[in-house]
């Protein structure tokens, strides 16, 4: 048996996003396995809980061969040496992205330097989509459709008309 190209998508995914998707149905096809990895960020209050997020990134990605959720504390280039993964795959939005996670790519081949870090570029139409923009949308009545997959609408809605 061939050795397994397993890449890691991070994030926090708090909710998932019709962006967060495409990039995961991008890189889905680009790997034999594609952990998405929803991250311990202690820099973050989520709005949803780790189950929630992780429950979501399955009922999305269900359809998708190879496409495994998991979560992960501590060091992201220690758990991708766990799984045995050669890559990471990060989504950019706009060049303002690109700085911060130009030095994670090189901090994480630092500590594993076996691991290295693809970048993909969003579709336009998600170039302004984030979780922070769909919270915010959702926390004061807008629609988000057209930016969170369907499936997860009421589950969104819900959750910010109680206010978190």
């Amino acid at each position: 048996m061939k050795n397994m190209r397993t890449a890691i998508y991070p994030g926090s995914f708090d909710p998932v996003t019709l962006g967060h998707l495409d990039i995961i149905r991008r890189a889905a096809v680009m790997f034999d396995r594609l952990i998405v990895a929803v991250m311990h960020n202690q820099n973050k209050t989520p709005m949803f809980t780790m189950e929630e997020r992780m429950d979501f990134l399955r009922r999305t990605t269900a359809g998708l061969s190879g496409v495994e959720v998991d979560s992960c504390g501590g060091l992201l280039a220690d758990y991708a040496a766990r799984k045995n993964a050669c890559a990471i795959v990060k989504g950019l939005r706009a060049v303002s992205d690109f700085e911060y996670e130009f030095q994670m790519a090189l901090a994480n081949r630092k500590l594993n330097p076996a691991l290295d870090t693809m970048f993909l570029m969003t579709s336009a139409e998600n170039m302004y989509l984030s979780s922070s923009v769909v919270k915010d949308i959702a926390v004061h009545g807008g629609s988000i459709a057209g930016f969170v997959p369907d499936e997860l609408m009421e589950d969104i809605v819900r959750r910010t008309k109680k206010g978190g």
